[in-house]
């Protein structure tokens, strides 16, 4: 309790730290403004039966803060930024110039690759903005667009995706917690109370069974999720003993922590982005007078809108993003260079490329069980979808396992700040 005691005092009496809290919330509460700013012309009865006929793009919505439930400026939201980033990072394994530029030039080279990423977002939102706009006009959510109305409205989503691209990275860089994520989690917990009004209209006592079920589940996921999130591997260190005079340091034995999740939340996210390309595409060539442009289209839509391959697919994906966000932010190479320079070891194991093959294989090992967890977890609300048929329920699911994640991450952040104020 007295530590408690402590760490709030400190939260509430640091200007430093107060200013960056509300600096964050009020961030926050000026996305939830715009999120809340529809875009001319919709049609938000026709909207919310697409959407309630539409799993994927129910899903979707989550990551736009719920802007496209109700077709505002940012119905992109953080989806295009998301997509430049996976492929910046994916050219880092081609490009050598690029991968000099993230991993080796420290600070300075990660904002240039920052700013190539925010530079690519604006194409992809352009194409995203496009293919959005198109499908819900031939939904009948949005009325029939001039050239010019087109133009307008895809420069309007665009605009809007760039904005909530800017105050993310205002969070990261002035607030507390990483911004994209807490834009994301703020959509979620805006859609909570939705969700729940939803559950309890659609109540009967014959569904007691399914909710007391529902229920369970959310209990489990959240456990696993915290359990999942803090496990670690104590890799074993001893420190070289050195002699300096008359004294002699060193030789004591630690360990180094190697994160079961390494990469969080983010695989879902990269996934969920990839995902949303070839669907909208597709949806777009439907109708289109090339016969086999619009075959290929609707295999393509036939096979993500399908209960067995859609899930398939997804988790296949968030496996492989899993194992691929782990191979960018962790450098066995530079870990093994690190402990070599201050004179430590792993014991039993050749210091150099050794040491670098074994930090690798056990990174391997754990992130197979990471990304195999993520994956069940990514695909647990369409199972539940399934089972319960109620749209509630799958997407409640996803939304406890970002949220979790958030939380966890963010309460982490804030627990470093109060102890580096402390010391």
């Amino acid at each position: 309790m007295n530590t408690l005691n402590r760490k709030f005092h400190i939260l509430i009496g640091d200007k430093g730290l107060r200013t960056s809290i509300l600096f964050t919330l009020g961030a926050l509460i000026i996305f939830r403004f715009l999120a809340s700013i529809p875009v001319p012309g919709v049609n938000p009865t026709i909207l919310q039966q697409f959407l309630a006929n539409n799993q994927f793009f129910s899903f979707l919505n989550l990551f736009s803060g719920g802007g496209l439930s109700q077709l505002s400026i940012i119905v992109l939201g953080v989806g295009p930024y998301i997509t430049s980033s996976i492929i910046m990072q994916l050219m880092t394994t081609v490009v050598p110039k690029l991968k000099t530029l993230f991993h080796e030039e420290g600070s300075i080279g990660r904002k240039k690759f920052n700013m190539y990423s925010r530079l690519l977002t604006v194409p992809i939102a352009l194409v995203q903005g496009f293919g959005m706009i198109t499908l819900l006009s031939k939904q009948g959510a949005l009325p029939e667009l001039t050239t010019v109305g087109m133009i307008i409205n895809i420069l309007v989503v665009t605009a809007g995706s760039m904005l909530i691209m800017w105050i993310g990275e205002l969070i990261t860089e002035f607030g507390v917690g990483n911004g994209v994520s807490l834009i994301i989690f703020a959509g979620i917990v805006a859609s909570l109370p939705g969700v729940i009004s939803q559950l309890i209209v659609a109540y009967t006592p014959s569904e007691l069974f399914n909710y007391v079920i529902y229920g369970i589940v959310i209990f489990v996921v959240i456990i696993s999720v915290v359990l999942v999130n803090e496990a670690e591997r104590h890799i074993p260190i001893t420190h070289a003993k050195q002699s300096r005079g008359m004294n002699t340091y060193g030789g004591s034995e630690s360990y180094v922590p190697m994160k079961v999740n390494q990469a969080g939340v983010m695989p879902i996210i990269f996934a969920l982005s990839i995902l949303l390309f070839p669907k909208m595409i597709a949806n777009y060539f439907l109708d289109s007078s090339v016969i086999w442009l619009s075959n290929i289209a609707h295999v393509v839509n036939t096979v993500l809108n399908h209960n067995i391959w859609y899930p398939v697919i997804y988790f296949v994906m968030v496996f492989g993003f899993t194992y691929f966000y782990t191979a960018i932010t962790f450098d066995p190479d530079a870990m093994s260079e690190n402990l070599a320079k201050s004179g430590s070891f792993v014991p039993g194991i050749r210091p150099g490329n050794k040491t670098s093959e074994y930090f690798a294989s056990i990174a391997n090992r754990i992130t197979f069980f990471g990304a195999g967890f993520l994956g069940l977890i990514a695909v647990l609300p369409m199972i539940l979808l399934s089972t319960t048929g109620n749209q509630a329920v799958a997407i409640g699911g996803t939304s406890v396992l970002i949220a979790v994640s958030v939380v966890l991450d963010l309460i982490k952040k804030i627990d470093a700040q109060i102890a580096m104020r402390e010391y």
